[in-house]
């Protein structure tokens, strides 16, 4: 799997560095959605091995998924943007990081609600077997997404 590649737009798409770094216009970020959307779906289909019935069902639930998944981003980008704001300017209090921390838990937790739900869906349309491989796949491009956003948000001081 490239999911290295896809990892670094997502961080892009979902406007991570620039909080830290260099400040993006919305047309080179609805660029950058749109090929990482094209490049998440290529990973995808090249590694589920799905008949063509199978992927009939399965594509509609999986757009599905990315949707919802699309909201968890923006509440993470939301999160780091907060994280930032504080970071830069030297102003990040206890009663602040409190905060961030329980956000962070709430995303953490809408994100595992969307991977249950998303695995039973599947589960109505797919052998056990092949939403296993689904939540794998997933599970590895959220990975690679979290470690290239471990590697840009420096730690709180």
């Amino acid at each position: 799997m490239q999911i290295t590649k896809t990892a670094i737009l997502f961080i892009a798409m979902l406007g991570m560095t620039s909080v830290f770094a260099v400040d993006m216009s919305d047309d080179n970020m609805q660029a950058l959605r749109d090929k990482v959307h094209a490049d998440r779906k290529l990973i995808v289909s090249t590694n589920m091995g799905l008949s063509e019935s199978e992927a009939k069902n399965f594509w509609p639930v999986y757009d599905e998924y990315i949707k919802e998944l699309a909201e968890i981003n923006k509440d993470i980008a939301k999160l780091i943007k907060s994280y930032a704001a504080d970071y830069n300017a030297d102003s990040l209090t206890d009663d602040k990081a409190k905060k961030l921390i329980d956000e962070y838990f709430e995303v953490e937790k809408d994100e595992l609600k969307l991977k249950e739900s998303y695995a039973k869906k599947l589960d109505k349309i797919l052998p056990a077997k092949k939403v296993a491989r689904a939540l794998q796949i997933e599970n590895k491009i959220r990975t690679a997404v979290k470690v290239e956003l471990a590697a840009q948000i420096p730690l709180v001081e």
